[in-house]
């Protein structure tokens, strides 16, 4: 069967529109902002509320009171990005306990062990968020850890 490519365009908006995902219907999307976690350091949002979930940006273990890093041990930054995570989450008024997704950029995958265990006293909740955990050669001034993670806002309509 031969078909040209604006006929399977066409059946294809045909059934993506059928479906009515809440997705195509482009949602309202609010930046949030807290001074209680470090600022952006670019053009980006330090989280964006879509639907149902906030997006936060990755972040690394900036001291927001001071704009510098706090410590150098994995133990401590991992700590302060957390902290940062929770200060950001609050701002729309969710806790660690809604976070469903989390990815974790460590500049050396030696220091999972000591993360995880940080990371695993803050998320001691019976249902842990999924998590991808990944090495990679740099991370913005030079941070040993970054994270940046999906939570899901309860009772939003979409």
């Amino acid at each position: 069967m031969k078909m040209n490519l604006k006929k399977i365009a066409f059946l294809m908006t045909c059934c993506l529109a059928s479906l009515s995902l809440p997705i195509l219907a482009n949602p309202e999307i609010t930046k949030i902002v807290t001074d209680q976690a470090p600022a952006a350091l670019g053009p980006y949002s330090q989280a964006v509320c879509a639907g149902n979930y906030v997006f936060v940006s990755g972040q690394v273990a900036i001291d927001p009171a001071v704009g510098k890093l706090a410590g150098e041990t994995i133990e401590l930054q991992t700590a302060q990005v957390l902290k940062n995570i929770e200060a950001i989450l609050l701002a729309q008024g969710l806790t660690l306990e809604n976070v469903v997704k989390a990815e974790v950029f460590l500049k050396d995958l030696k220091d999972f062990p000591a993360m995880n265990k940080i990371y695993g006293e803050r998320f001691s909740y019976a249902v842990k968020p999924s998590r991808a955990t990944v090495q990679v050669s740099k991370l913005p001034l030079d941070a040993l850890v970054e994270i940046a993670c999906i939570a899901f806002v309860p009772g939003v309509a979409s």
